[in-house]
């Protein structure tokens, strides 16, 4: 019983020290884990036991840290789909991702029942234009199956430096055999707005992710538009394929549209982990009207923006349901270099809506197609409510590759010689959903100047 209970201290003492306290307001974590529960105390005195019994008797040689980190990391797995364990390299990359650039293929992934799942390519990087799709299956990386993979390794193994190549073997529904792609790496700029005038009066705005700069480069965009001839009359805000990013850069980017009231609140179990955000009075005013655009990969950020602007009567929103992420993550560095990225809180829209696994019902909904001499084909996303163990709100076949590229071309991916003006032609000719949120938008003028 002595050796069991010096064992149990040392495990507890290794167990704290890579969890330091996590985040502010739960200091007292140390003093509750040590009083612990009886049925806690159990637990621990089985792990201790299994412990032992593999370094005495497995076949070869084991680390105990390295069987300590993977017993974290099933731990934290079993939560929910966002929260993980980030080793230190792991954790400088998460850190990289929402500044400058870094090297890779551009994906969004995630853990779909076990399986490494694509969100959505990165629009112009070398996945997308390879022709990675939404819903694509990742089982092999160089021929190392993924089955055995959490996130994070798997992340580590597709990227790496520019100029080498990855080998991405996909599964993907209606192809009867796995297939390979070769991709090339480089580098994936994280440049997050793109603008255009659509036309005299009426202007184009998209948002790709959140980072760091995002709301400076939106009010960049917006005074570019604004000071055209004539005046700025209507905005297209689309957030479609929009994966998320910083909730900071959300919460601003609401506030550059919104002069009072609730832009979104976070609801936890701790009061620290609850807050609600709220616009400010700005003395650069943005009168025109808004026709905002998300579809079934707009997620997170994206889907606070949405949701601010909805509820608050200052954008039409069309398009699809969104994604349905509407989990906050904090992620929190530990003593030895290594991160957790934990699930604290819930987002809810200023009328106090749930996002998620649920996500923003539009307006107005009209599918995403686009104009092809094939068969027009909608554009399938993984959403949050598919996601295995995710959250509840309270406490698909891919497209061609032509298609592909077609919207790579539709969705103002500048190819290389191209103008400004031809990216903007080719939005309001080729995509139904701008085309759409256009004629809204020039209607919205006509009927105001109607007498009733």
């Amino acid at each position: 019983m002595t050796e069991l209970l010096k064992r149990y201290k040392a495990i507890l003492g290794v167990l704290l020290i890579l969890f330091p306290v996590v985040w502010i307001g739960i200091g007292g974590v140390r003093q509750h884990l040590l009083a612990g529960t009886d049925k806690t105390y159990e637990e621990l005195k089985v792990f201790s036991d299994v412990l032992d019994i593999i370094e005495k008797n497995f076949v070869d040689p084991v680390d105990s840290r390295k069987l300590i980190r993977g017993a974290i990391r099933g731990m934290i797995s079993s939560l929910d789909p966002h929260s993980a364990f980030l080793l230190p390299e792991s954790y400088k990359d998460l850190q990289i991702e929402t500044k400058g650039e870094f090297s890779g293929i551009g994906i969004v992934i995630t853990m779909q029942e076990n399986v490494i799942t694509v969100i959505s390519p990165i629009e112009g990087a070398p996945a997308y234009k390879a022709g990675i799709r939404a819903g694509d299956q990742i089982i092999k990386v160089d021929g190392e199956e993924t089955q055995a993979m959490v996130l994070w390794e798997a992340v580590q193994k597709i990227r790496g430096k520019k100029g080498t190549s990855v080998v991405i073997t996909i599964r993907r529904k209606g192809l009867p055999e796995l297939t390979d792609f070769t991709i090339v790496r480089d580098i994936i700029p994280l440049e997050s707005v793109r603008s255009y005038l659509l036309k005299p009066g009426y202007g184009y705005i998209r948002i790709t992710n959140f980072r760091e700069n995002t709301a400076d480069d939106v009010k960049a965009a917006l005074k570019k538009l604004e000071t055209g001839t004539p005046p700025l009359k209507g905005l297209i805000l689309d957030l479609r394929d929009n994966p998320g990013g910083l909730l900071d850069q959300a919460v601003k980017v609401a506030d550059i549209f919104l002069d009072k009231g609730r832009i979104v609140s976070i609801k936890g179990r701790l009061k620290s982990h609850t807050k609600v955000y709220a616009a400010h009075p700005d003395k650069n005013k943005h009168p025109h009207q808004i026709v905002l655009l998300i579809n079934e990969g707009s997620a997170s950020a994206s889907e606070i923006v949405a949701g601010a602007l909805q509820d608050h009567g200052r954008a039409l929103v069309l398009g699809g349901t969104s994604f349905g992420k509407g989990s906050v993550q904090t992620v929190e560095s530990l003593r030895d270099g290594s991160g957790l990225k934990l699930t604290i809180a819930r987002y809810y829209t200023p009328n106090g809506n749930a996002i998620q696994a649920q996500g923003i019902v539009p307006d107005v909904v009209v599918e995403q197609r686009y104009v092809s001499k094939r068969e027009v084909k909608k554009h399938p996303h993984v959403k949050e409510k598919d996601l295995k163990d995710h959250i509840s709100a309270e406490p698909k076949e891919g497209l061609s590759e032509e298609m592909r590229q077609k919207i790579q071309e539709v969705r103002g991916v500048k190819v290389p010689g191209e103008e400004p003006s031809d990216v903007a032609k080719r939005l309001v000719t080729e995509d139904n959903q701008v085309r759409r949120a256009l004629d809204i938008l020039t209607s919205w003028q006509v009927f105001s100047r109607m007498s009733p």
